[in-house]
């Protein structure tokens, strides 16, 4: 039944064209937002604005919820062939990067993102970050489908030509929604604004990676909540008069309260009470959103849904995929599965609406083209930067160690006791690294400072501020040493 299902892109384009003035453009309320906070502009990349990169121009197009059909993907994997390095990259907000962009490359590239439905709105283009729960909806799991709220939510921050909700095209690049079925997957990465799913039909939405003063609404008025708790953000950021692009650098004095939320959502319509839950967010359970260390992340393989469909769960070495490799994932799912694409935040794609003998047999095809489809694969928690040669800052091939680290350690796996993940970043910046609880391999120019950083609630703080200093030789015993287990 959903093989026969046709899934619409991830939003229609709905007359929004604001017509862009070059690659760098912006909308003017970026640029007035941008002045109002002292002149720092929001450098984050998107499909408009590139980022010069040392290996060339990168382009990050944003997938609301990580949501695409086939034939959107097959638009990625020909414009990464024609105008970029023949490669993608997935981010740890389900998005894809292009790079190795030629320079002059930026109006033919928006116009084919646009004419495939990934460019709705060029003044929202940095805006739309969303991820959510990857398996909602596929494995029995959570209490609703979040991939309906994340197209809702993506309709709204693109459609928001008056009102109070105009004001989201001031959002920067950098703020994130997350969209939790009540598993307590995505709840756990930190977002700006949190929706996790309840029994019943409810929603529990919060502001800020604490989840303090969250409020229960119901399921149906979710996106339109998350919406104005953003508008919210930026009435208390305008107010600070500080360079505020996420919730928690607004100062104590402005913080979003649920006082400030509660009223934003009663003038709008918006039924709400006060959420009395405690606690992380977990399948299953009731509870008001919190920081987890141990989320539930899509486990590689088969995975078997209701009405006898199944989806299957890709894991991407290092977020890393050739052109090829990402044409094989969009010709499977418009051949056997749903014609739909989910990344996942962890590097990883879903493709849902396959039979068990469909799903195992696209299973064992993506497997040998290289990218996992086994819950014991030793890529399994092992992350990168870019690294040398794409980025001048890095001090090292950082990718190179990474699957020299690989070949000799091995992942957990179903049933077994799951090592902490590892990332390796070539600079300070350690950019795209993993929340929660991780081992941190920093290039030092002469070898790597092996240290594990975060603790229960508290991403990118280390436990062991000395260190250890290791060879570039020595990294994957180290690495294996600090990885321990959760």
């Amino acid at each position: 039944m959903l093989a026969a299902m046709p899934l619409p892109p991830t939003t229609v384009p709905p007359g929004d064209q604001t017509p862009a003035t070059g690659v760098l453009a912006r909308s003017a309320t970026d640029r007035t937002v941008s002045a109002d906070r002292g002149g720092r502009d929001d450098a984050c990349p998107g499909a408009l604005r590139l980022h010069p990169a040392h290996d060339g121009a990168l382009a990050r197009v944003r997938l609301p919820g990580g949501l695409l059909t086939g034939r959107q993907a097959r638009t990625l994997a020909a414009v990464a062939e024609e105008l970029g390095d023949g490669r993608l990259d997935l981010t740890s907000r389900g998005n894809v990067q292009l790079r190795g962009l030629a320079e002059g490359c930026g109006a033919p590239l928006a116009e084919r993102l646009r004419s495939a439905g990934l460019l709705p709105s060029d003044a929202h283009d940095r805006v739309r970050n969303i991820v959510a729960s990857p398996l909602s909806g596929l494995d029995r799991a959570g209490h609703t489908d979040t991939s309906v709220w994340a197209r809702e939510l993506d309709t709204l921050l693109c459609t928001a030509g008056s009102g109070e909700l105009r004001a989201l095209s001031g959002l920067s690049g950098r703020f994130l929604f997350a969209l939790d079925d009540g598993r307590g997957d995505v709840a756990a990465l930190g977002a700006d604004v949190t929706l996790i799913a309840t029994p019943g039909g409810g929603a529990v939405l919060s502001v800020g990676a604490a989840g303090s003063g969250a409020l229960r609404i119901a399921a149906e008025d979710a996106p339109r909540a998350a919406a104005l708790a953003a508008v919210e953000f930026l009435t208390r950021a305008e107010e600070s008069g500080i360079r505020a692009w996420r919730v928690r650098e607004l100062p104590a004095q402005h913080a979003v309260t649920a006082a400030g939320l509660a009223a934003r959502l009663a003038g709008a319509g918006i039924g709400h009470e006060p959420d009395t839950g405690s606690g992380g967010a977990g399948a299953g359970r009731d509870t008001a959103p919190g920081p987890r260390t141990e989320p539930r992340l899509p486990s590689p393989g088969p995975v078997p849904g209701p009405h006898g469909r199944h989806a299957v769960s890709v894991a991407v070495p290092l977020g890393r995929m050739t052109a090829a490799q990402w044409r094989l994932l969009a010709a499977l799912a418009s051949r056997d599965g749903a014609d739909e694409l989910r990344v996942t935040p962890w590097r990883g794609v879903v493709l849902p609406g396959f039979t068990p003998e469909a799903a195992r047999s696209a299973a064992d095809e993506l497997a040998g083209a290289g990218l996992v489809t086994d819950p014991g694969s030793p890529w399994l928690g092992i992350g990168a930067c870019t690294g040398l040669p794409g980025c001048a800052k890095s001090l090292a091939d950082v990718r190179a160690d990474a699957g020299r680290t690989a070949a000799r350690t091995t992942a957990g796996g179903e049933g077994r006791t799951v090592p902490l993940p590892v990332y390796f970043s070539g600079c300070e910046r350690r950019c795209g690294h993993p929340g929660g609880r991780w081992v941190d391999a920093l290039a030092t120019g002469a070898g790597y400072r092996i240290t594990v950083r975060g603790t229960s609630g508290t991403s990118g703080t280390p436990d062991d501020p000395d260190g250890t200093d290791v060879t570039a030789e020595q990294v994957a015993d180290a690495v294996a040493a600090a990885r321990g287990t959760r």
